[in-house]
């Protein structure tokens, strides 16, 4: 039986994606699983992975065209079957037919009478495959380097730069990630007017919360806690008691979410992903811990998932690893804030209150909130930082 491949809906309040290419040919074989097309939403490129194994039919959506979530863009069909009739008109001019293209008919002629794919596929990762498009690399010229020959990153990027020629004057138009990037951010910055609410934290309670509670995650789950694990945990029960914050812009209005569902920011080759941990005011700080480490490997390895970018609803971008102390950051719609990080450094700051008070190196850490003032006004947004940093002062308190 032929299995429909729709536009899938990857984001909250998605109405249309754009098909940026299909990284197979009608009539090609397809397993189910393998990466079948790239579509394009508010966040990110993302690969759609094939419904089922068979053949790719009926295509009839062309690259470059936005298609409204749910409707159907081509089939996947068995040897001998042809997509249905009514089916098979192709959007983009080609004329509507009630019988498979002759391209499509040979190779279902040459196919063997089972279900399965007669060829193997290339191993390749799907950053690889992307390269290999953006640059016009052949992937039968490539080598790869990978287990078991999958062709990888590299892999492409040397045999691009083999073939390449000097050139004195060229422009860098940027992988799909990246002008994606660049669009939505300008689209952000001057459509909601965004404002920024800073206050600096002493983070010595956050470095010793670390050091008591890693111990025992490293054991039980075999991976180091960050701050930002410990970070997300704490913003989540915090948002909890601030659903404004956690709310969305909508053509309606504010919509409040109903779960809080954390984005982090995360810098790769070719530009900033946000995948978002699930559901973090109800998971465990261990439990957020390897949510964390898998979506990281993840987005370094170009297989983050379209459920691992969906969703979001509040998102934290840290760049005290890279030595910041202080930034502001744009906010993704449709939520409504996004906290920027600064690094944990040493500071003289008074120590005390009062007549008490005196001069001390603490390890202090800046925050800085972008607020979408169609949803947070400035009031909100100051109790929030004061909750939030009160929660700092007191992790074990805020987690327990």
């Amino acid at each position: 039986m032929a299995i429909s491949v729709v536009m899938p809906a990857l984001e909250m309040a998605q109405e249309t994606g754009k098909l940026i290419s299909w990284l197979k040919k009608e009539g090609e074989s397809v397993a189910k699983g393998e990466p079948l097309l790239e579509i394009e939403t508010d966040k990110a490129v993302m690969e759609i992975e094939s419904p089922g194994d068979g053949i790719l039919a009926g295509v009839k959506i062309e690259a470059g065209a936005e298609v409204p979530v749910g409707q159907t863009i081509a089939w996947i069909v068995r040897a001998g079957e042809v997509p249905p009739a009514d089916e098979v008109a192709v959007e983009s001019g080609r004329k509507t037919t009630s019988a498979a293209p002759a391209t499509l008919t040979a190779a279902l002629a040459n196919q063997p009478s089972s279900s399965a794919p007669s060829t193997q596929p290339v191993k390749i990762s799907p950053k690889a495959r992307r390269l290999a498009n953006e640059r016009g690399v052949n992937l039968a010229d490539v080598r790869g380097s990978g287990a078991g020959g999958e062709i990888l990153a590299s892999d492409i990027l040397a045999a691009a730069e083999s073939k390449a020629t000097p050139s004195p004057a060229t422009v860098d138009t940027g992988s799909p990630i990246s002008r994606l990037m660049a669009e939505r951010t300008t689209r952000s910055w001057t459509t909601i007017p965004h404002f920024f609410v800073t206050r600096e934290v002493d983070a010595g309670a956050l470095n010793e919360a670390r050091q008591q509670l890693g111990p025992e995650i490293e054991k039980s789950r075999g991976l180091k806690l960050t701050h930002t694990d410990l970070l997300v945990a704490v913003l989540a029960r915090v948002l909890s008691k601030h659903p404004r914050v956690n709310a969305s812009w909508t053509r309606e209005g504010v919509h409040t979410n109903p779960e809080i569902n954390i984005g982090l920011a995360m810098a790769v080759d070719d530009g900033v992903v946000a995948p978002v941990i699930h559901n973090a005011s109800n998971a465990t700080l261990a439990e957020i811990a390897v949510q964390r480490r898998d979506l990281a490997e993840r987005a370094r390895s170009g297989k983050l998932r379209p459920a691992d970018i969906a969703g979001g609803t509040f998102t934290i971008s840290n760049l005290g690893m890279f030595g910041v102390d202080a930034f502001t950051a744009i906010i993704i719609p449709p939520q409504a804030a996004i906290l920027a990080v600064g690094r944990i450094a040493d500071r003289v700051v008074p120590v005390g209150v009062g007549p008490e008070a005196h001069p001390g190196v603490r390890p202090m850490m800046t925050l800085t909130l972008s607020s979408d003032h169609r949803v947070v006004d400035g009031a909100r947004a100051a109790e929030f930082l004061r909750d939030l940093v009160e929660a700092i002062l007191n992790p074990h308190q805020s987690l327990g």
